[in-house]
């Protein structure tokens, strides 16, 4: 469960010294529990008070940093099962593999389409994680060969085989650079322990269906010294899915309900196993990926790795991961004020919308591809959508008539007409007499905008 501030608080000096930047120690550890600020800041505590205290904040499930310098992912970090009970702070990560077999044409284009894969959301640029070097070729020089293609890609490495020769060949490589290991498995534990000791690379520990062999080859590899580990319990892509969910919630819960150490690692998936071992077409096979990839997900997966680059692939499964990762305690929103789109002057017409964030950007986007020419007033709301600010208060007269006095947009049009939206027509009425401008209630639906606006011209 998650550590509470009073729980901090108990263990802290209570000096009130203010030398950590907050005011009291009572303050220092609500920020400590909602994870804005280090321990390392308060200089008041012994060092045995430190260790109790870094205990008690460090997360259910380990935090594991693949690569390095500006080339980092950071996955783990899990204290809770559900998100209403705390955030979740690492997003899951989506890798893409490539195989090392490709002839070097498109081992290349594949790489740049992975490191081209974008796009935007609600103002959010979403991308890829890191990039997945396969050994297909079981050739040790040939996946040393294409450790050299990707050194200087945009995104951290994971390293793929189960031939500890050929995973070292590849970490001579890009050892340095900090990437994934996959993966030690019953069979080659030993050897790919000692690789990741010798070159301090996080590990993945692979066995498919069986957790108590998990937890035993778990503790093996912590007895050896090995820290950040990565478990992955299989992805059965077919009819064993349910097998794959049930193991990744046993896992998470015996991490974070248990505090069960052999368990307390970030969780692996690979959706990238049904375009692997299938026949069908890549359509349908890319709809399954997605399929799959956002049902593991939802249910624990910390990183996965996709064989699909098709951006109509990634799409779902990167706004899904946005859904999941952006904190419901908090509104996402964007700055009140007045926007212009378009060739706006004088006889422009003015809109109004609230600052939550997917209402300002599906109005953003539907007035851009409308080639609409108008003033946008954006009212503070709280990040609240047009209805729930409606039914909560913060849509009224008097907070938008204080925005068309802020923003100053009567010096800039000459019209005293406001357009709204069609779901905030109950308090069109207030609005006028509080603004004292004509309301026009507009669109429920801003897809519908550009064309109101065209009508009224």
């Amino acid at each position: 469960m998650s550590v509470s501030a009073m729980d901090i608080y108990r263990l802290l000096p209570k000096t009130n010294c203010a030398k950590c930047g907050e005011a009291s120690c009572m303050a220092f550890a609500t920020k400590l529990s909602e994870k804005e600020m280090d321990l390392e800041l308060c200089t008041q505590l012994t060092p045995d008070e430190f260790d109790t205290l870094e205990d008690l904040l460090a997360p259910a499930v380990r935090e594991v940093i693949i690569g390095k310098g500006d080339k980092t992912v950071t996955i783990g970090g899990d204290e809770v099962l559900y998100r209403y009970e705390l955030s979740y702070y690492n997003p899951t990560a989506v890798v893409i593999d490539v195989s090392d077999d490709l002839p070097d044409n498109e081992f290349e284009e594949r790489v740049k389409t992975i490191e081209n894969a974008e796009f935007e959301r609600t103002g959010e640029i979403l991308t890829l994680d890191a990039i997945a070097v396969r050994n297909k070729s079981g050739d040790a020089a040939k996946f040393a060969a294409a450790a050299e293609k990707v050194k200087d890609a945009k995104y951290p490495l994971v390293l793929c085989s189960f031939d500890p020769a050929a995973m070292k060949s590849a970490l001579e490589i890009v050892g340095d650079q900090n990437p994934l290991i996959y993966g030690a498995t019953e069979n080659n534990i030993e050897e790919m322990a000692e690789l990741a000791l010798q070159y301090e690379c996080p590990l993945t520990l692979f066995v498919p269906g069986d957790l108590e062999k998990m937890k035993q080859l778990s503790h093996t590899l912590r007895a050896k010294g090995l820290k950040d580990i990565v478990l992955d319990p299989g992805t059965f892509t077919g009819e064993g899915i349910g097998d794959t969910l049930d193991n990744f919630v046993m896992i998470r819960r015996l991490a974070v309900e248990e505090r069960d150490d052999d368990f307390r690692f970030p969780i692996l998936g690979i959706p990238a196993l049904l375009r692997l071992n299938s026949d069908e077409d890549d359509v349908t096979k890319g709809i399954k990926e997605a399929t799959i990839a956002a049902t593991l997900m939802n249910k624990y997966a910390d990183m996965i790795i996709l064989n699909g680059s098709e951006i109509w692939e990634l799409i779902p499964v990167l706004t899904l991961r946005q859904g999941l990762y952006t904190d419901p305690r908090k509104p996402q929103a964007v700055d009140p004020g007045l926007y212009e789109f378009g060739e706006v002057d004088e006889n422009s017409p003015v809109l109004l919308t609230t600052n939550f964030s997917l209402t300002y950007y599906t109005v953003e986007g539907d007035l851009k591809s409308g080639k609409a020419n108008c003033y946008v007033l954006v009212l503070e709301t709280e990040g609240r959508a047009v209805d729930v600010s409606v039914a909560g208060g913060q849509f009224n007269g008097k907070a938008v008539a204080d925005l068309i006095k802020d923003t100053g947009i009567e010096d800039k049009v000459k019209t005293r007409k406001l357009i709204i939206p069609g779901l905030g027509a109950s308090v069109s009425g207030e609005i006028e007499d509080d603004t004292g401008w004509e309301v026009a209630v507009g669109p429920r639906d801003s897809s519908a905008v550009p064309d109101y606006l065209t009508k009224m011209e």
